[in-house]
């Protein structure tokens, strides 16, 4: 079991890559969505109008801001070029169930890739809450099941427990954006 969630949290990892607003501030982490040159994080890791981003082999990209929902939390960016890392495999958050295992990836206080472990409390419209430890550096990145499947991205912490936007809601934001096709 331990050699099977080391592979499906590398996935993960691959797809995931640091965030810096084009202030030099808002570090936080993104994940590649869809296509290799999307990446979506949380809109609060992001005020300017471009971002860099930096992935796991050290390339830097000067990304646009595409979209921004401060509501909802979430962005939208377009890189350059090609991203270096694959698309993330997208999870059902509608499916998810209390009791079931997720983890986190992102660069939390500047530990690159790092990864927290939790459990679903429950899944709403607006968020789904685990108790894992999310800390300056996860927001934007992603929340993901057993399965490797990216069910959430990671917004903030209320009363110790982890919330993440569903991915039901970060489709329907990508659709709205004209980044994702219906």
């Amino acid at each position: 079991m331990t050699e099977a969630f080391a592979a499906v949290a590398a996935l993960v990892r691959d797809s995931t890559a640091r965030i810096v607003d084009g202030r030099g501030r808002g570090a936080g982490a993104c994940i590649v969505w869809g296509d290799r040159r999307t990446v979506v994080t949380s809109a609060h890791v992001v005020r300017g109008l471009r971002a860099a981003v930096q992935f796991r082999d050290g390339s830097w990209f000067e990304a646009r801001i595409k979209e921004r929902d401060e509501q909802v939390d979430l962005a939208v960016l377009r890189l350059p070029d090609v991203a270096p890392a694959p698309p993330c495999a997208v999870g059902d958050s509608a499916t998810l169930r209390t009791g079931e295992f997720v983890f986190a990836v992102g660069d939390p206080l500047g530990l690159a890739g790092a990864i927290s472990t939790g459990i679903v409390q429950r899944r709403g419209a607006r968020f789904v809450v685990a108790d894992l430890c999310l800390l300056p550096g996860n927001s934007g990145g992603p929340l993901a099941d057993a399965r490797g499947g990216v069910v959430g991205i990671n917004s903030m912490v209320a009363n110790g427990l982890a919330l993440a936007i569903p991915s039901e809601v970060v489709r329907s934001f990508l659709r709205a954006a004209g980044t994702l096709a219906a």
